[in-house]
């Protein structure tokens, strides 16, 4: 099953999903309306909310709910591309010009306030004190990954463990919501809660360390990201740790400098340098290591499409080339 077939299997929930974001996106302000629209429609993969979806589906739920759900989990992930995109000053996101780029820093934190108190309204309309406390939980959690990473940034000295623990704060938990709240609407018991939980979060680790390959090695063409953005941030993503462990004292020496001062001035050195020290492979076998283990945590569940389906979303999350 490919990521088309997935899509398929889950169309009509998805069509919903999109009907509630535009429907809930509406405000009497204009600007919030335009810039919403813009990052909504701007070509992401919508995983999440996917995600969402084939997890309830899989847990047996039959209601309503995961629909707003799907798109709940769909705002605050675009929250947080909009906040990002501040933080990191980025001017392209998926080969478009970034909301900050256009409409400006200040709207663009504005505008990713509104998604996450929005999204905490709907939450309430859905009237689950379990999902509010697995959301509130989780969207604490982001942040504290965001201002991790931000004490990465530039720092040549941050460890392997030091870069998971921003991965699964940062990216994963967000993952691992989508999928436990998937079982909490199936009134799942509590260890296919946890199981539907650890697939997510294994799933989105893999997803975060494909984009770390493919950030030193993917066409830019196909990602809409410029070679080496990572490092022109200062960000000392798995391929960069990894290459400073294995590499000459030249290298090291080359990449701290690199990390420490960002931009792309050597990017060129600093390719050869993770090539040679065998770094892209490192980084997708340990994406391989946590897609092995999401998987493994479904065994669990019955037998369904569903359940087949969440199994092609991790093998898609690694195997992808973009």
């Amino acid at each position: 099953m490919d990521l088309e077939q997935i899509r398929q299997l889950s169309a009509r929930d998805m069509a919903e999903v999109d009907r509630v974001v535009q429907e809930r996106l509406r405000s009497d302000v204009l600007l919030i309306n335009q810039l919403g629209l813009y990052i909504i429609n701007s070509g992401g993969k919508r995983l999440r909310p996917l995600l969402v979806l084939l997890a309830a589906r899989a847990c047996g739920y039959a209601g309503p709910h995961h629909v707003p759900l799907a798109a709940i989990i769909e705002f605050i992930h675009t929250a947080t591309l909009l906040h990002d995109d501040v933080v990191d000053a980025s001017d392209l996101r998926r080969g478009r010009d970034t909301a900050n780029a256009i409409w400006g820093n200040e709207a663009a934190v504005l505008v990713g306030d509104f998604l996450y108190s929005r999204s905490f309204q709907m939450m309430v309309e859905i009237g689950s004190m379990r999902i509010m406390e697995i959301m509130a939980q989780t969207t604490n959690t982001i942040a504290e990954g965001e201002v991790m990473q931000l004490l990465n940034c530039h720092d040549p000295d941050t460890t392997e463990a030091r870069y998971l623990e921003v991965i699964r704060s940062k990216t994963a938990k967000l993952f691992e919501a989508a999928a436990r709240v998937g079982a909490v609407l199936g009134e799942q018991p509590s260890q296919i809660e946890t199981a539907m939980a650890d697939y997510g979060m294994h799933l989105g680790t893999a997803f975060q360390l494909i984009d770390d390959v493919l950030d030193y090695s993917a066409d830019s063409t196909e990602t809409g990201k410029n070679i080496g953005d990572d490092l022109a941030e200062g960000k000392p993503t798995l391929p960069l740790i990894h290459a400073m462990r294995e590499g000459t004292p030249a290298q090291v020496e080359l990449i701290r400098q690199a990390i420490e001062q960002g931009g792309r001035d050597h990017i060129d050195a600093v390719q050869a340098a993770i090539e040679s020290t065998g770094a892209i492979a490192y980084t997708a076998q340990s994406a391989r290591e946590a897609a092995d283990k999401a998987t493994q945590a479904l065994e669990g569940l019955p037998t369904s499409q569903y359940k087949d389906a969440l199994y092609a979303l991790a093998e898609f999350a690694v195997s992808r080339t973009h």
